[in-house]
């Protein structure tokens, strides 16, 4: 099993910039690629980035050039950097972390960001 705690939404004006962070903890060494999702009410979840152990990245459309995800396989944490925040981006942010031979999902609780003037 893996846990996921994320950490760093809020409320942030347009223009501004905001760091999540996902601490997994648990059966770590079994975590494949790591990523945020995105769920904003009325709406389906959509993929915001990934990043698998290499380093290699994947980004959602509406994001790219804005938001940067990275990831330190030392402290099994990955963070979601986001910049030049528009009122679309409001959303719950969820962190997952994907078993590298099962493919199973794991999820944390999510978080709330909401960009709002």
């Amino acid at each position: 099993q893996v846990q996921l705690v994320e950490s760093g939404g809020g409320l942030v004006q347009p223009g501004g910039s905001l760091r999540l962070s996902c601490a997994a903890s648990g059966s770590v060494f079994s975590i494949g690629v790591m990523g945020w999702y995105r769920q904003a009410l009325g709406k389906q979840r959509e993929l915001v980035a990934r990043i698998g152990r290499d380093g290699s990245t994947d980004y959602g459309d509406s994001v790219k050039g804005r938001f940067t995800i990275s990831r330190d396989n030392a402290k099994n944490t990955v963070y979601l950097q986001m910049s030049s925040l528009m009122s679309e981006d409001t959303a719950v942010y969820s962190c997952s972390a994907q078993h590298s031979l099962t493919r199973k999902d794991y999820w944390g609780q999510g978080t709330q960001v909401t960009v709002s003037s």
